[in-house]
């Protein structure tokens, strides 16, 4: 049974949240995973333009703060978007995070896209999955020593809640590594949209594109999934299919979070917010009103656990009237399918159990 060790959101002229977080931390182990000299990567979603729910920056410093005392050398680090929007490719997405408040000045770590420049900087890494067998991470999740994931667990649209499991899956993937989850055919191209420019068979390093009759068409059998053609287009003409089922989406994804962990064997620690708890991902360049109140944060050193031990403190808690919930709103409720009731969101749970990502069963540590 893993432990979980939780903390509300009081605070006193005593101790304040900043205490709270160092404190977790040390309970939950960080000494341990963490060593002098350590490259840590510090997993955070820097949030889409326009969203605010997004973790608080002078709470990743706290964070970053606990891993210089122990000698480490952090960086704040996400991917790259498949969608294209404000953080599809390096250049935007760290200004995006520098906007959102993610400067070195306020987190005292520098920023590093995990992977590149255009989200094609990876590296396979091979899993014993029940659907997969290898996995496309980015370089620099791969090559850092240790990782602290960051995670504010909120709702989401595709897989019920987003937490750890997601922030590792998703959120370490490259785009190839992205598409894998949610797609199993090429990107498409939007005729409509389309201006015939050109730049997407140059940008294509596979020649699975070409202009025909002003427009442009990917060839499917050519086509890598690397998604590099969504990234270049001035139009946003290419988009990815969405075509996954939500519970396969979250068994790879689940398989995905296994990949970006290989190395990394007590070397690598959880912290959820369960903070602002949104019905939709921080993806979205808009924040809706939280269905709960703020609950806590929570540590530990499973990914499957803290995830589990997060849905029942939220399905524990009493949902907020005017806001996107529409059933569950009782204490014990189910808050998720509330919001989202097509979503079996237990599934990502249930595979990363299996597959030996981590445990459902937990002792919750009240700090």
């Amino acid at each position: 049974m893993s432990k979980v060790y939780f903390s509300d959101m009081r605070a006193n002229q005593k101790e304040n949240l900043f205490d709270k977080i160092a404190k977790l931390l040390a309970l939950a182990g960080l000494a341990q995973q963490v060593s002098e000299g350590d490259l840590t990567a510090v997993k955070i979603h820097f949030g889409e333009k326009g969203n605010h729910t997004y973790i608080r920056p002078v709470f990743a410093r706290k964070v970053v703060e606990e891993l210089k005392k122990l000698g480490a050398l952090p960086f704040l680090t996400d991917s790259s978007t498949l969608y294209p929007g404000q953080r599809k490719e390096a250049v935007s997405a760290l200004t995006c995070a520098i906007e959102n408040g993610f400067g070195y000045a306020c987190v005292g770590a520098p920023l590093v896209i995990s992977d590149g420049l255009r989200g094609v900087t990876e590296t396979v890494v091979a899993v014993e999955g029940k659907l997969l067998k290898k996995t496309y991470i980015g370089t620099e999740i791969v090559e850092a020593d240790s990782l602290v994931a960051m995670t504010h667990f909120k709702c989401h649209e595709l897989t019920g809640f987003g937490g750890a499991i997601k922030n590792l899956g998703m959120g370490c993937a490259s785009r190839k590594g992205k598409l894998v989850q949610h797609s199993t055919v090429a990107p498409v191209v939007a005729e409509k949209y389309c201006i015939g420019c050109g730049i997407c068979p140059r940008a294509c390093a596979h020649d699975a594109i070409l202009i025909t009759g002003g427009k442009a068409i990917i060839d499917p059998q050519k086509c890598t999934g690397c998604s590099r053609c969504i990234t270049v287009c001035p139009v946003k003409a290419i988009n990815i299919q969405w075509n996954e089922a939500a519970d396969l989406v979250m068994r790879k994804m689940a398989e995905y979070a296994l990949g970006a962990l290989t190395g990394k064997s007590g070397k690598a620690i959880y912290i959820n917010f369960i903070t602002q708890v949104s019905p939709a991902c921080d993806c979205y360049g808009h924040s809706d009103a939280p269905i709960v109140n703020d609950i806590g944060i929570c540590v530990s050193t499973d990914p499957v656990a803290i995830d589990q031990a997060c849905a029942d403190l939220v399905n524990g808690a009493r949902g907020n009237e005017g806001s996107a919930l529409q059933s569950g709103f009782e204490p014990g409720g189910d808050k998720f399918r509330g919001v989202w009731p097509e979503i079996t969101w237990e599934v990502q749970l249930e595979h990363g159990e299996k597959i030996g990502l981590g445990s459902r069963k937990y002792e919750l540590v009240r700090v």
